[in-house]
């Protein structure tokens, strides 16, 4: 795998000062310096400690990760919404796994991914899942092609930079437009379930109310942090389950899964410096 930035700044800068502000982990640049890679500034090798000067391009070469055995190669289909040289994003259907688990060990989503890396010829066949999702929750799913791709991007996922929103529709009459679900989200010990509890994580959700009726409305949903079955949980502590959602009180009567739809992921792209911005339409269950 092979990158090239041009460094734009009025100072000299050292090598790994630049490739931080880009998104690049201490991880990644600690193994190209000790000899899983190179640094190249203006096409010779130099070395770590190396300053780059003003308009002058920095390339890495980095060798291709090793493949997972463990991930069994699938030929089921995807729908990929845009691809490019470092990213893969998959609009996933609801019902189809994010990746292996102990129930379901190939047709999942990276299953999927390296089966359609393999096809495509690439040296690389480990991708990594920056988002996932619930197998019931559909929606946009970003996958990095490469390992360099995934530490880049770390840095906005982390630090929660990276814009999920998502729509679902809850139970209930909200009596305001928009609304915050501030409340500690805890894991206990042989359940699959998370509850709001004083012990648990931080989490915030920010809400739009865009369309109700006496007993349910259709919600837009920005996730401010990156919980366990976030927006599930919240909603049900305020007294608006998702419908169709049979872990959280939610309604069954006609919806077998619960009605929520990652509908619009958006990042800096740490190669280009642009913003990337991407929508998914609804399936045609949210239309109660």
């Amino acid at each position: 795998m092979e990158a090239t930035w041009l460094y734009t700044g009025e100072e000299p800068v050292k090598i790994k000062k630049f490739l931080q502000s880009l998104g690049m982990g201490h991880r990644l640049f600690n193994e190209i310096k000790k000899g899983q890679g190179e640094f190249l500034v203006d096409h010779r090798t130099v070395r770590p400690t190396t300053k780059i000067l003003p308009n002058q391009p920095l390339t890495i070469k980095v060798e291709p990760e090793m493949a997972d055995p463990a991930v069994e190669v699938s030929q089921e289909p995807l729908n990929i919404v845009y691809e490019d040289d470092n990213w893969l994003v998959i609009d996933k259907p609801a019902g189809v796994t994010s990746i292996p688990g102990p129930t379901v060990n190939n047709g999942t989503v990276l299953n999927r991914v390296k089966g359609y890396l393999a096809k495509q010829g690439s040296e690389d066949l480990r991708p990594h899942l920056i988002t996932r999702l619930d197998r019931f929750t559909g929606g946009l799913l970003l996958v990095a092609k490469h390992h360099v791709a995934s530490s880049m991007i770390s840095q906005q996922v982390q630090q929660h930079k990276m814009l999920k929103e998502y729509t679902a529709v809850v139970s209930g009459h909200f009596d305001q437009d928009h609304g915050t679900i501030n409340k500690p989200i805890a894991r206990r010990e042989g359940q699959v379930q998370r509850v709001v509890a004083d012990d648990g994580q931080p989490a915030l959700t920010e809400y739009w109310v865009e369309e109700q009726a006496n007993d349910w409305a259709r919600v837009r949903v920005r996730l401010h942090t990156g919980r366990t079955h976030q927006i599930r949980v919240h909603f049900a502590a305020i007294g608006h389950p998702l419908i169709g959602d049979h872990l959280y009180g939610g309604d069954t009567r006609k919806y077998d899964h619960q009605l929520l739809h990652a509908s619009k992921i958006a990042f800096v792209d740490p190669f280009s410096q642009e913003k990337l911005t991407f929508t998914s339409p609804l399936p045609d269950s949210f239309n109660i």
